[in-house]
């Protein structure tokens, strides 16, 4: 990929205190380089404390190894139990500190948002997700924990509503707005 000014990269983060996903992502134009997925086996810390500070660390690593602009990272879905919820909610907060300390742009996407902007349909399994992601991305899954994928699924959104390969959800303020931008769309 060209180095030039509409190069940047993506970190995308799927949460967890167990089993945390993350992927980089280089951005040139429309075009997508996975650089890096995986997860962070967090399961062997029984102190939630010492899980978040991994968390924080190896986080921090990656993006200095990196170099990432952006975290796209997934929004917690509201769920039944409360405890869970909390330790999920302070996963994501860490990381989102990981990447502040860092200098990165934050954006959150809801789980719904992520299925819908990959595969087209909200409701997608994470097993479809990961399918779709192999085919956008023309890379093998092999990944036997689907929280590496979901991390791919929302930086892949990130870039997407970024004006990614979708185009992006730019907004117009009117007809003459759309007009504007879109001379070439208008039938003389």
């Amino acid at each position: 990929m060209s180095k030039d000014k509409d190069t940047y990269k993506i970190l995308g983060v799927d949460p967890g205190t167990n089993i945390l996903g993350y992927a980089v992502l280089e951005v040139a134009g429309k075009q997508l380089k996975v650089l890096s997925f995986g997860v962070f086996h967090l399961e062997k810390y029984e102190d939630h404390h010492e899980k978040l500070k991994e968390i924080f660390l190896q986080l921090q690593e990656i993006i200095e190894s990196y170099l990432p602009s952006q975290l796209a990272i997934e929004a917690p879905f509201y769920g039944k139990n409360v405890q869970s919820m909390l330790k999920l909610g302070r996963a994501q907060g860490v990381a989102m500190a990981a990447a502040m300390t860092m200098g990165l742009d934050i954006q959150e996407y809801a789980p719904k948002k992520i299925k819908q902007s990959i595969t087209g349909n909200g409701n997608a399994s994470k097993e479809q997700v990961a399918a779709m992601l192999g085919n956008i991305l023309k890379i093998k899954i092999t990944s036997k924990h689907l929280d590496a994928t979901d991390a791919l699924g929302v930086a892949v959104t990130h870039f997407n509503q970024s004006g990614g390969i979708s185009g992006g959800l730019k907004k117009h303020s009117g007809w003459a707005s759309f007009v504007k931008d879109n001379p070439d769309k208008v039938k003389k």
